[in-house]
């Protein structure tokens, strides 16, 4: 059975204006969407693991990437599937340009018998909080507003 429960890491940066690294999904399915279909990096977390060490984990598993630093907890969010996610921040430069993915196998095209691999993260991109905010899915812009606040002297 599938955890109910994911961890990520938003990176940002400040280059004039606050920036978020946002990655869009891989596969099929997210081949042609853009507008509102990026995402935090994030993943399940393990059995008996810390959520904030599993989206440490997840983020390098899905860009290639380490960051190092103080981590701000954004908390959570339930999203409308009911998996709930937790994510945190870190003040990070990273070059997107460097993604390094982890892959997956599905059956394509559907009812095809093959299987075929695709990286979990196809793409990744430094948004300033406008765009991201057109970017990100739905459920997540919560974490934007989140880390907007904080920084901004909020926490």
């Amino acid at each position: 059975m599938k955890s109910k429960t994911s961890a990520g890491l938003l990176l940002h940066r400040r280059r004039g204006d606050l920036e978020v690294l946002l990655a869009h999904p891989g596969g099929p399915y997210w081949r042609n969407k853009d507008e509102g279909a990026w995402t935090i990096p994030k993943g399940e977390v393990q059995d008996g693991e810390e959520p904030d060490l599993a989206a440490l984990r997840e983020f390098a598993e899905e860009t290639g990437f380490q960051p190092q630093g103080e981590r701000l907890s954004l908390g959570s969010v339930r999203q409308a599937g009911g998996k709930l996610v937790h994510v945190w921040s870190i003040e990070a430069d990273w070059d997107p340009q460097n993604l390094v993915s982890n892959m997956f196998s599905i059956e394509w095209p559907p009812r095809s018998g093959r299987m075929q691999p695709f990286p979990e993260i196809d793409k990744a991109a430094w948004f300033d909080l406008a765009a991201a905010h057109r970017k990100i899915l739905r459920s997540q812009s919560e974490f934007l507003n989140r880390l907007e606040h904080a920084l901004a002297g909020g926490r």
